[in-house]
């Protein structure tokens, strides 16, 4: 594996200005829709905007409280970080086959989602304050809530693929069909769920500032905020792109051609429809986020992989 596909393309660098470039882009959709301006100075039409918030908070001062875990409160940005960036270069942006993949690897990402969620509620819990604990309690109730269906509603094209690689499933696709025409009440289970994995609007209970004063992260500033923050980018990329992969074909274009400039294409649908979702909806409350969860998208999500396994899809 060269060692410039890991840091310049599509490795670490790439999906840095990536995950820049969508949350300047779900800002200023999610700004038009509310009849706003958004970013705007910084750089043209505040393109740059994202960058120069990381490179703020970066030089901020970083205060650690005395009664925190000083272990796990240090360390939990940089786990949070990492294992939102991992899943990521299992994405196939390039061509049908990602930078790594491997038979199982949706499996992979699914595992380092779940993980994620609790080093999240860890990283609250060692802040010992009150308001982070009640943040992170809401993240690992509403968060494991909504991946059992996510998990579940997943599943669905890698039984049309026969395979649980991202890849392979990029590559059925290529050669039958796009997924999001055989299973249009999966693509929207996943867009739901997915909304919820990334706390937006109506989901944005556990870091709500008028309910719990920003939620698990308030005790963190500085360097660990910056973190937190990217992390909030990557995340975003992340569930856009499992969108583009799981249901859309990724890279793959009319007549078999495959483009990184297709993905994008079709990554910034998958934001644009996002960012409509969470401009359209007002807050949830946690007990309403979780019935929804439980009573009507897990249910849904299984009779949804039981079409897919007993009921051939007819495309038209």
């Amino acid at each position: 594996m060269p060692f410039l596909d890991i840091i310049v393309f599509p490795g670490l660098l790439f999906l840095l200005f990536l995950a820049f470039f969508c949350e300047w882009l779900d800002r200023k959709a999610v700004a038009k829709l509310q009849n706003r301006v958004g970013p705007k100075h910084t750089g043209p039409e505040g393109i740059l905007q994202p960058f120069a918030d990381f490179i703020k908070l970066l030089s901020n001062e970083d205060i650690i409280p005395a009664a925190v875990d000083r272990i796990m409160f240090s360390l939990g940005p940089i786990l949070i970080l990492t294992l939102s960036l991992m899943p990521l270069f299992l994405i196939p942006i390039a061509g049908s086959s990602a930078l790594v993949w491997f038979e199982g690897d949706l499996i992979f990402i699914m595992f380092v989602m779940t993980l994620r969620i609790i080093i999240t509620f860890l990283s609250a819990w060692s802040s010992t304050n009150r308001f982070s604990m009640i943040g992170g309690m809401r993240v690992i109730l509403q968060m494991l809530a909504f991946e059992i269906p996510l998990t579940i509603a997943m599943t669905g094209p890698a039984i049309s693929a026969r395979s649980l690689s991202l890849s392979k499933i990029v590559q059925f696709q290529a050669s039958e069909h796009l997924l999001l025409l055989a299973q249009p009440l999966g693509f929207v289970i996943v867009t739901i769920c997915l909304l919820a994995e990334l706390r937006m609007v109506p989901f944005d209970i556990p870091k709500a500032k008028t309910e719990i004063v920003k939620g698990w992260f308030v005790e963190f500033s500085g360097k660990k905020l910056a973190l937190l923050r990217l992390t909030e980018d990557f995340e975003l990329v992340l569930a856009a792109s499992l969108m583009v992969s799981l249901y859309l074909g990724g890279p793959i274009g009319p007549w078999q051609t495959q483009s990184v400039l297709y993905f994008f294409t079709k990554l910034v649908i998958c934001i644009l429809i996002l960012s409509n979702l969470r401009a359209l909806f007002a807050r949830f409350r946690i007990d309403q986020a979780l019935k929804g969860a439980w009573k009507y998208l897990t249910p849904l999500a299984l009779i949804q992989v039981i079409l897919v396994e007993l009921m051939p899809m007819v495309i038209p």
